[in-house]
């Protein structure tokens, strides 16, 4: 039994999408980070940085959402190929969402949403980076059916909540980075119409 340790976002969200996607028994630990439970002592022990997710699987911890994604495919031998060529791929585009996609659109959300006072520099900023981030991923699935190849990976699962949440904002806000979108509207629609995606969007259930 995995203890996964999570709330209602992005990153949440690729944790959950890929023990299901896996078939993983898990049991899950919501981490309330709008009141503050990422700062408490128990959970930093299990979480360095003080950010969800994380997950317990026997002696072992993991923290970070891509390592996770990376422990997880590396246990069930599921979602990442076996060959040096194929894996660098999903490790490229893996990379590329841990360290471009998710921080743009993250500081995207935050200055759109929670600062203080509206920065029209900032957020013009990150709308025309998010934008031209999204183009990237829709010109990527205009050559191959996933975004690292043919094959669905964990590069997709990293992906989807970011892309799925932001894609309506970014496009009104950034029409000319993204593009017309067709292939990126295509691969949400596959991916969104997985068990496993939805299943794994709803994680944890805070009703």
């Amino acid at each position: 039994m995995i203890d996964l340790y999570t709330w209602s976002t992005p990153n949440g969200y690729k944790v959950s999408m890929m023990l299901e996607e896996t078939g993983l028994e898990y049991a899950v630990h919501p981490v309330d980070i709008g009141n503050g439970a990422q700062h408490e002592a128990a959970f930093q022990a299990i979480s360095p940085n003080g950010r969800i997710p994380a997950i317990v699987d026997g002696e072992t911890s993991v923290f970070d959402s891509g390592a996770i994604l990376l422990y997880l495919a590396e246990k069930t031998g599921q979602f990442l190929p076996t060959d040096p060529v194929g894996r660098a791929k999903v490790f490229e585009w893996l990379m590329f969402q841990m360290a471009h996609v998710g921080p743009m659109i993250g500081q995207l959300a935050w200055f759109t949403r929670s600062a203080p006072e509206p920065v029209p520099l900032a957020i013009n900023r990150y709308m025309q980076e998010s934008g031209r981030l999204l183009g990237v991923l829709d010109r990527q699935l205009a050559k191959h059916e996933f975004i690292a190849g043919d094959e669905y990976t964990i590069a997709d699962i990293a992906h989807y909540g970011w892309v799925s949440l932001a894609q309506g904002p970014v496009r009104e806000g950034a029409a000319d980075q993204v593009g017309e979108g067709k292939a990126l509207d295509r691969w949400l629609r596959a991916v969104g119409e997985r068990p496993a995606t939805i299943k794994g969007m709803q994680v944890p259930a805070t009703d």
